[in-house]
């Protein structure tokens, strides 16, 4: 996730309010990841088994065949990390290849080993794995060569810089909002209360919307963090972190956030309770 450029970010910048609150049952709607990217004309679109660039015009300018499922597709320089799905059970369960390739002709660079990543500048990238005893996030070169690393995981925020909002499926959680610094340094920021937070908002200014179980919280670039909204009442139990099987999104439309908790039913794990809250976000002083 790539932060926008704009000027400092501070916790306090932003308030919010729920203008409304919904309650429905159904089957959980997750979120559509996109498993494409384009710049500068060129489109890198992936299907199962295949990762294709095609340009403006539609024609395919190569097509690499790989062994699993894309699942994430990151540009930066020259080059393409594609983050893949196994399509059959591993030692590493479901987790595919991570294929770094040229984005001139679909070259493989390299074959490299994580479950999420995250672009930085000059064919750079970061990789990061949780599991058996990993919980570690590696930066790689446009020759697949590691340069850094670091002891955390989690949601990437590019920018000035590497923010991780962590993500490490324990309870209780050691899960913090953490900055990433040369020579492997983790400085950390607040601490999380979910083991496992949905993927984080950026705003304009930088700052990080985290729903970190049941609060919806803001974190800026220094670190600093604010609670914007409790979400409490007859529904605080189910936006705990009481279990994994208790689903959240966290999503945005101009100025309107929009938080969803989805309970399972106790008799049928397929359909849940789904809460959900709209909230306007406004900065400070309007």
């Amino acid at each position: 996730m790539t932060e926008p450029g704009a000027g400092a970010g501070q916790a306090g910048a932003w308030r919010a309010e729920v203008v409304e609150r919904r309650r429905s049952v159904g089957p959980w709607r997750f979120p559509a990841r996109e498993v494409s990217a384009r710049r500068d004309g060129p489109r890198i679109e992936t299907a199962v088994g295949s990762v294709t660039c095609v340009d403006d015009s539609g024609r395919i300018r190569w097509t690499h065949r790989c062994v699993g499922r894309p699942n994430a597709v990151h540009l930066s320089g020259d080059r393409a990390l594609v983050t893949t799905d196994s399509l059959e059970y591993t030692p590493w369960g479901m987790l595919g290849p991570a294929l770094l390739l040229d984005l001139a002709d679909g070259r493989l660079v390299a074959e490299l080993r994580g479950a999420r990543g995250a672009a930085r500048g000059g064919g750079r990238f970061l990789l990061g794995l949780e599991g058996y005893d990993l919980f570690d996030t590696w930066e790689y070169d446009r020759d697949g060569d590691r340069t850094d690393a670091w002891r955390s995981y989690g949601h990437y925020v590019v920018g000035t810089g590497v923010r991780v909002v962590e993500a490490d499926r324990n309870l209780p959680t050691k899960g913090r909002v953490v900055r990433l610094l040369p020579g492997g340094v983790v400085r950390p920021g607040p601490s999380l209360s979910d083991p496992q937070p949905p993927e984080p908002l950026v705003l304009r200014d930088g700052t990080i919307l985290v729903l970190d179980g049941a609060r919806l919280r803001s974190v800026d670039r220094d670190l600093r963090s604010r609670t914007l909204v409790e979400i409490e009442g007859e529904l605080g139990l189910v936006a705990a972190p009481s279990g994994a099987r208790v689903l959240r999104s966290l999503r945005r439309s101009g100025e309107q956030v929009t938080v969803m908790v989805g309970e399972p039913l106790p008799d049928d794990p397929t359909r849940f309770t789904i809460h959900t809250w709209t909230i306007v976000l406004r900065p400070v002083g309007r």
